[in-house]
């Protein structure tokens, strides 16, 4: 069986859908098929049971896959480690967190990189959580992860790391308290509180008006240059403010509450680096990041 060969088969067994497989590949749907026909030639026996609903392996199937899937990893590795020699990826690779739960949150990613690129270690760092962009710009740190959506002109925007459900911080006497849930528009009925990003340039316009959902205006409050201070106003009933689900866990407070959203999307945490400053080994770790998402 030819390199490609298998890993249409390994791709086709683990999405058992041919058109994902396809796209997965960049391929036809047809050379998909026609692989997978020829492989079943040549071992002799089907490796797929196919209906007009589904797609299944075969016991035979199941056992090549289960056969040829570590090894052809451990090749692609092999490749891996060679190019990253060749390239130059061994070094430091500065990783910041504009949320620092999120390094723990993502660590199975970053110990496949570690296993993949041995030669190259990560420096974990905490990004301003007043500008989480300014390390980027200042050169102190390779590649951010940060709050999608990011759209910065002079940044490229990688692939999601991680993604997770929004609560609503209150304080423990906050009529929100007592409730299981809020929706977007609640957000209407108390001031919102948020990070002291820097302003925008003076040639772009002040962000229009915050509406809910329904069309609620939304009253904004103070800015806050560290996230301990957003967390005290919260708790003295100065506001509320949304934030991603795992604060509930890293930043329990005796007086904050954090109350879980009723159908809002969920946020998206992503890789963002400078455009002018794409190495080798930013590109080796937005490729495993890439390929570990389900």
């Amino acid at each position: 069986m030819e390199l490609r060969d298998i890993e249409i088969f390994l791709a086709l067994a683990d999405e058992l859908h041919f058109g994902r497989t396809a796209e997965r590949l960049h391929v036809s749907q047809a050379r998909v098929s026609q692989t997978i026909k020829q492989v079943e030639r040549r071992i002799g026996a089907p490796l797929f049971a196919r209906t007009s609903r589904r797609v299944r392996l075969t016991p035979i199937g199941e056992r090549l896959r289960d056969d040829l899937g570590p090894a052809y990893r451990a090749l692609h590795d092999g490749i891996d480690r060679a190019i990253a020699a060749g390239r130059g990826i061994g070094g430091v690779l500065r990783l910041g967190f504009e949320a620092p739960g999120v390094a723990d949150l993502i660590e199975d990613l970053l110990d496949r990189f570690r296993q993949r690129y041995p030669d190259t270690e990560l420096l974990i760092r905490e990004a301003d959580f007043a500008d989480p962009m300014a390390m980027l710009r200042s050169g102190e740190i390779d590649v951010l992860a940060t709050l999608l959506p990011a759209d910065e002109p002079d940044l490229t925007t990688g692939p999601v790391v991680y993604t997770e459900p929004m609560v609503l911080a209150v304080s423990s006497k906050h009529p929100f308290a007592r409730r299981k849930s809020v929706t977007l528009d609640d957000l209407a009925r108390d001031t919102v509180l948020r990070a002291a990003h820097p302003p925008e340039p003076y040639w772009i316009e002040e962000p229009r008006q915050w509406l809910t959902p329904a069309g609620h205006p939304v009253t904004r409050g103070k800015p806050f240059a560290t996230f301990q201070e957003l967390l005290a106003a919260i708790a003295t009933g100065a506001g509320i403010c949304p934030l991603a689900a795992h604060a509930r866990e890293y930043f329990s407070h005796p007086r904050i509450r954090f109350v879980p959203f009723a159908g809002s999307p969920d946020v998206e945490w992503g890789l963002v680096w400078p455009r002018s400053a794409e190495t080798a080994r930013v590109h080796a770790f937005a490729t495993v990041a890439a390929a570990s998402r389900p």
